[in-house]
C-alpha cells in the first residue's frame, strides 16, 4: 500500500490507465463500482465486474478496488482497458525516424490509432507503447482507421505541447495520395473550399452553404483508363476532409465505407482497403529548427 497522492499507476501490456474524477452527486453512490457502471453505460456490469476481480482499478493512493469498496467524492480513482476479445488486425508498422522528442511511424491500412471502441491491444499506439515501453508517446496528429501513412508521436511530456502548437499553427504540409475514378472534365490542379459540418450518421461529414471551412489542393498525378491516382494537399485538417472533397467532385476514393454511402464491413474483413495513403509531411522540428521530410514507404497501385 502506498502513502502518496502522486501514484502514477504503471503501464500494463502496453496500456495507460484511465483517470476517473468521483464527483459529489446526489445522491451519492455507494460503492465505486455502482458510480463506474451508471458512468458508463455503454461497458457492461460484467466487464466492470472483471476489470475489479483482475485488479485493474485503483484509488488515488494505488491501493486496488473490489465492488464493494465505499463511493468517496471528490477524489478519484484508475481503470485499466483490456477487451476479452479483439480481432487481429494481421498488418504491420514500421518506424521510419526516432530521436528524443519525435517517432515517425507508417501505420498500415485498418490500424485504428488509440484505443476505442472493440480496440484496444489492436491499436498503433499500445503496439508502440509495448514495443518502446514508453508510456508517454502521444499521438500528435491522427490517421483514420481506413486511412494509411505517415503519423507523428510525441515521446516525451516536456515536447508535446510544441508538436500540437506546430500543426494548431499549420506549420505542417501534408500531401495524400488518393485513388479515385477518372474525370478528364476535371480542370487540375484545384482548389476545392467547401465547408464541411456532421452529417447523419454522426460519424460521418456532409457539404452544406456557407463560409468555406476546409481547403484542400487537389492535382493529377497518373490515370489508367477509368482510373487515376490524385495528390491531395489540405490546408486544413476537418475530418474526413479528403473524402468528402473528392467524392463532392464526384470522384469518391475507391473503397470508402462511407463515401458516397454508408456500407459497413465486417470488422475482420480486410480485403478491400480504402485507396488513401498519407504520403509525405514536412516541417520544421520546433525542437531542434531543422526541416524535416518523411515520406511513406507504402504506395497506392493503379
Amino acid at each position: 500500500m502506498t502513502s502518496t497522492s502522486d501514484f502514477i499507476p504503471p503501464m500494463l501490456d502496453g496500456v495507460t490507465a484511465s483517470k476517473v474524477f468521483l464527483k459529489s452527486v446526489d445522491p451519492l453512490p455507494q460503492t465505486i463500482f455502482d458510480y463506474l457502471c451508471a458512468e458508463f453505460p455503454h461497458i457492461s456490469h460484467t466487464e466492470w465486474t472483471s476489470r475489479f476481480e483482475q485488479g485493474l482499478v485503483y484509488d488515488a493512493l494505488g491501493n486496488k478496488l473490489n465492488q464493494s469498496s465505499s463511493y468517496q467524492a471528490n477524489t478519484h480513482c484508475f481503470y485499466y482497458r483490456f477487451l476479452e476479445h479483439e480481432i487481429h488486425v494481421p498488418f504491420e508498422h514500421q518506424i521510419l525516424f526516432e530521436n528524443e522528442h519525435l517517432l515517425v511511424v507508417d501505420k498500415p491500412h485498418f490500424l485504428t490509432m488509440s484505443p476505442t471502441g472493440q480496440y484496444v491491444q489492436e491499436t498503433l499506439l499500445v503496439r508502440l507503447k509495448k514495443q518502446m515501453g514508453n508510456p508517454d508517446l502521444t499521438p500528435i496528429h491522427r490517421l483514420d482507421r481506413e486511412t494509411a501513412g505517415i503519423v507523428l508521436f510525441s515521446k516525451t511530456l516536456e515536447s508535446r505541447g510544441a508538436y500540437q502548437q506546430m500543426f494548431a499553427n499549420r506549420h505542417v504540409q501534408k500531401t495524400y495520395h488518393a485513388i479515385a475514378a477518372f474525370k478528364p472534365e476535371l480542370k487540375l490542379p484545384f482548389t476545392t473550399r467547401l465547408r464541411m459540418e456532421k452529417g447523419h450518421p454522426f460519424y460521418t461529414m456532409q457539404v452544406i452553404s456557407g463560409e468555406p471551412n476546409s481547403e484542400t489542393l487537389i492535382s493529377l498525378l497518373e490515370h489508367k483508363d477509368s482510373r487515376a491516382k490524385y495528390v491531395l494537399q489540405p490546408h486544413t485538417g476537418k475530418q474526413h476532409q479528403l473524402r468528402v472533397h473528392l467524392n463532392y467532385l464526384g470522384i469518391p476514393i475507391e473503397n470508402d465505407p462511407f463515401y458516397p454511402v454508408v456500407a459497413h464491413k465486417a470488422d475482420d474483413d480486410f480485403s478491400a482497403p480504402l485507396q488513401l495513403l498519407a504520403k509525405e509531411i514536412e516541417f520544421i522540428d520546433p525542437m531542434t529548427q531543422q526541416p524535416m521530410h518523411f515520406v511513406s514507404e507504402f504506395e497506392l497501385t493503379l
